[in-house]
């Protein structure tokens, strides 16, 4: 279905974190409610109301039933409307009263503020340094602050760090593209570095603090806002949202996912760092945008069994039924013996004491004369035949021996 009136809805991941939180009744309205809105934001019966003593006065209070309240921003002009929280009535609106929703000048990400946590923190800070200490960011211009991340309301703290612990006091109000930049600063990384890790080197153009629709295009804003495009997005996101990873690409994971490449690329990253969540959405991309004629095929191959069941199970997750029929996940080892049986290869997988006995068989037909252990031929065909790949008596006699 595509929208009417030309409306664009973007969901925020606080909404998300909120709707999990709700019971299953109350979701089932509140998805009814965004099938509603996003048709027509203009209908009768949405009730909007401004937020009494609010910050934010583009924030709107909207009706889902007796007892509960969705919080949007309302553009003043233009079509695009922002979903950002849903709450019981009270609770909905005491979120809304602290917040504001800025588009950061300098980064162009747009950026979701709680004013009244960011002034605790500032007095909390400057009460404690009270500025008899230099401010650990004191040689960082504001402007390479905000290029970072930092949004303009929270200089005055980021000015008033001194130790580990006031880094550890500021991080959580800071946006992520900013507490990890903060983090890099605080650990000694000279800007220019932080520039290049965090993808940040190319200068953002001028920014408009009122051009939403160019904000919502900022890889920044993409790793907490998610602009609706179709039902099926819709329901994917609504049908598990603790599971952001499904939605909210960080900048760098989004950068390796929907980049063309000229080759072979290979990413590298510690435990946890997001490596198969970016193989996933890789694999989805490539089916929807690059290899979409019916007979193409994607191949996302793993070594262990498990993580290719772990990892088909996501896909089809994000994935619609077409884009999984293109798509094939499978472990290493079962697509050899796959495609070794389509060759018409007949093949048996040997262990233990097979495998020392084919070795006997082998070592039996080796030269007397040489008088070499066993243990010498299973070495060269270890670290030289297998790692050199060896075909012929001419690569082995020639490989490289360090």
């Amino acid at each position: 279905m595509s929208l009417q009136h030309s409306v664009r809805l973007a969901i925020s991941d606080d909404f998300l974190n909120a709707f999990s939180e709700l019971p299953r009744k109350i979701q089932n309205k509140v998805s009814e409610f965004i099938n509603r809105f996003r048709q027509d934001p203009t209908r009768s019966g949405l009730n909007y109301e401004s937020i009494k003593n609010g910050r934010e006065k583009r924030l709107k209070s909207v009706r889902v039933n007796d007892d509960y309240r969705a919080i949007i921003l309302q553009p003043e002009s233009g079509n695009i409307y922002l979903l950002l929280w849903v709450d019981k009535h009270d609770q909905a609106y005491d979120w809304a009263k602290r917040k504001i929703c800025r588009i950061n000048q300098v980064s162009g990400a747009l950026q979701i503020i709680d004013v009244e946590e960011v002034e605790e923190t500032t007095e909390k800070l400057f009460l404690k340094n009270n500025q008899q200490q230099t401010g650990r960011f004191e040689r960082i211009e504001d402007q390479d602050l905000m290029r970072l991340g930092v949004p303009e309301i929270l200089l005055p703290a980021v000015r008033q760090v001194v130790t580990d612990e006031d880094v550890e006091e500021l991080l959580p109000h800071l946006p992520r593209e900013a507490s990890d930049a903060i983090l890099m600063l605080a650990a000694g990384y000279e800007l220019q570095e932080i520039f290049q890790q965090l993808d940040k080197t190319k200068k953002q153009q001028k920014v408009d603090p009122d051009d939403l629709e160019t904000a919502l295009k900022n890889e920044d804003t993409l790793s907490r806002f998610m602009v609706v495009t179709d039902d099926s997005e819709l329901e994917e996101m609504l049908a598990a949202p603790l599971e952001k990873w499904r939605v909210f690409l960080h900048p760098t994971q989004r950068k390796l996912v929907e980049r063309d490449w000229n080759g072979a690329v290979r990413v590298l990253g510690g435990a946890g760092t997001g490596k198969t969540v970016v193989a996933i959405h890789r694999a989805k991309w490539l089916a929807k945008n690059r290899f979409t004629d019916p007979n193409d095929r994607i191949l996302l191959t793993t070594f262990t069994r498990n993580l290719a069941i772990d990892i088909k199970a996501n896909l089809k997750t994000i994935c619609s039924p077409d884009l999984m029929q293109r798509i094939l996940v499978v472990n290493l080892d079962s697509w050899v013996t796959m495609f070794l049986k389509q060759e018409g290869i007949e093949t048996r997988i040997v262990y233990g004491s097979e495998t020392d006995e084919l070795w006997q068989q082998a070592y039996s037909l080796a030269p007397v004369e040489l008088a070499l252990p066993i243990s010498f031929y299973q070495e060269e065909w270890q670290d030289v035949v297998q790692n050199d790949q060896c075909k012929t008596l001419r690569d082995y006699l020639s490989a490289r021996r360090l």
